[in-house]
């Protein structure tokens, strides 16, 4: 590989990989459960699930690969509209990131919370795109340690913010 761009991305993706403890998955009859992010089921194509039709506790590739891409962005100013490459906004930023690993994803928050597989909390790991708030208006990709790397907002560049500033209305996987 000469393009030391992605030699860059896909390196952060394996160390990112070698680093998640996987969490004890709970037994199957909570996680197909209803009501709430916890909820199993899946809706679109994803490639961490199970023929049961829940997620599993293993991070996607292409997860870890759009957090590696996304984290390039580091310290660039948040933009409403923004779609890069000098300003993001949130929705802007996660589908940059996982256009770099050849996942398409559609363009606002609300269209990114009805795609890929659903993921119950239980289950989240590094990669995965966390749209937050009840009125799903923001979006961010779940980093491990209580942390989301997004486009968060106007005069804040985009980097970390811990998870515990939002409500999660939905996790997907890709």
């Amino acid at each position: 590989m000469s393009d030391p761009k992605m030699r860059k991305i896909l390196t952060t993706a394996a160390v990112i990989a070698a680093t998640v403890i996987l969490p004890a998955a709970p037994a199957l009859a909570q996680s197909t459960g209803s009501g709430g992010s916890g909820s199993g089921g899946s809706s679109g194509s994803g490639s961490a699930g199970s023929s049961d039709g829940f997620a599993l506790p293993v991070p996607s590739p292409a997860g870890l690969g759009a957090l590696a891409a996304a984290t390039t962005q580091t310290g660039k100013p948040y933009l409403w509209g923004g779609t890069g490459p000098n300003a993001w906004d949130c929705s802007g930023l996660v589908q940059w990131a996982f256009r770099q690993v050849g996942v398409s994803l559609p363009r606002t928050t609300w269209e990114q919370a009805e795609v890929g597989q659903k993921v119950p909390l239980w289950a989240l790991m590094p990669g995965d795109v966390i749209i937050l708030n009840r009125d799903a208006s923001h979006v961010g990709i779940y980093t491990g340690f209580g942390q989301v790397f997004n486009a968060y907002g106007r005069g804040v560049p985009v980097g970390l913010t811990p998870l515990s500033n939002f409500e999660i209305n939905t996790i997907r996987r890709f």
